[in-house]
């Protein structure tokens, strides 16, 4: 018996901005779900990769490019799908959205960033495929350490801190937060000042990125 299965991606972008977290939704132009709202995807043509597939629909979809994209998980409930039986490879990622201009375009009727906390109703298994994205994310900030490059390129330890608290959707350990991350050598302290109220000025840090990836290399062990 012939098997007729139709392979798939999607893209689940998370926004970090002003100690909120959000996710990038398209409005859906076509049946089925008409005008309802799914995570960005569709499917992989004959001639491209997985990777080429998900990051074209995204582009086209949204107006996102994204360099990395990191592999989620693979969804192929049989009844997932009211067309026809679909396996879809879902991938997440981490941005600051005011890096980049989004529209809407071919299958996508509206496209819209929404606070993960006040999402619409979604289409599909996308509620699924959301709520492993979160687990995830919070999972590997814990021990591995990510998400710099949604913070200005010199930073008050505060928004480190504000970064991870938000991501992680609980409070962390402040002196031991700060210890560890100190610690590991990926921080330069510089000689300048941030002041916002009536506090004392705090110095500003700078990720390092050549450290970063060298303990990477080398198997890094990082818990919150």
């Amino acid at each position: 018996m012939q098997q007729s299965i139709r392979l798939s991606v999607d893209a689940v972008v998370f926004g970090y901005e002003s100690g909120t977290i959000s996710v990038l939704l398209i409005k859906r132009k076509y049946e089925p779900f008409k005008d309802n709202w799914a995570i960005p995807g569709g499917f992989v043509l004959e001639d491209e990769s997985l990777e080429e597939a998900v990051e074209r629909e995204l582009k086209e979809e949204t107006g996102i490019q994204i360099n990395y994209l990191e592999q989620l998980y693979t969804f192929g409930n049989p009844k997932r799908d009211p067309r026809s039986r679909v396996v879809s490879v879902a991938y997440f990622g981490l941005i600051k959205p005011s890096a980049f201009k989004i529209f809407a375009s071919t299958d996508a009727s509206a496209v819209q960033w929404f606070k993960i906390d006040k999402l619409p109703p979604l289409s599909f298994d996308h509620d699924e495929i959301l709520k492993l994205s979160i687990a995830r994310l919070q999972g590997k900030i814990t021990y591995e350490p990510i998400g710099f490059e949604l913070l200005d390129t010199k930073f008050p330890f505060s928004d480190l801190e504000k970064l991870y608290t938000t991501l992680l959707g609980r409070a962390i350990d402040r002196r031991n937060f700060r210890k560890k991350m100190l610690s590991l050598n990926i921080l330069d302290e510089l000689n300048e000042k941030f002041s916002k109220g009536a506090g004392r000025p705090a110095n500003l840090f700078k990720f390092n990125k050549k450290r970063y990836f060298e303990l990477k290399r080398e198997g890094i062990i990082f818990e919150i």
